[in-house]
């Protein structure tokens, strides 16, 4: 079982940043592929980005490909999201996911067992 926690949402400008980070319970978060998905009003929850249990594989969707980067440290449980350049369109509630499978890409979005409960990301125009 993985508890996940999100923190660090909040209001910003277009052209800012923000960090996003996620703490995991558990002995074995080295081993899961992790996640960030993100909804926004009306819309269904869409994939943002993965990184593989190592590190050493990842995933972005095209639309936040150059602007995010995800991290993750396995000493401390936690998976960060860097987000730069922010855009009104990232507007959206941000949830930590993760995904024991191995070799799991999260992409697709589907059959993954733990989420967070989502933290918010407003970008004013």
């Amino acid at each position: 079982q993985v508890q996940l926690i999100e923190s660090g949402g909040g209001l910003v400008q277009a052209g800012g940043s923000l960090r996003l980070s996620c703490a995991a319970s558990g002995r074995t978060f080295r081993r899961y592929t992790m996640g960030w998905f993100r909804q926004a009003p009306g819309k269904e929850r869409e994939f943002v980005a993965s990184i593989s249990s190592s590190g050493g594989t990842i995933f972005y969707a095209d639309s936040v490909k150059g602007r995010f980067t995800i991290s993750r440290d396995n000493a401390k449980n936690t998976v960060g999201l860097q987000m730069n350049s922010l855009k009104p369109e990232d507007t959206a509630v941000y949830y930590c996911a993760a995904d024991p499978r191995p070799g799991a890409t999260m992409r697709q979005g589907l059959g993954i067992d733990y989420w967070g409960q989502g933290t918010q990301v407003t970008v004013s125009s």
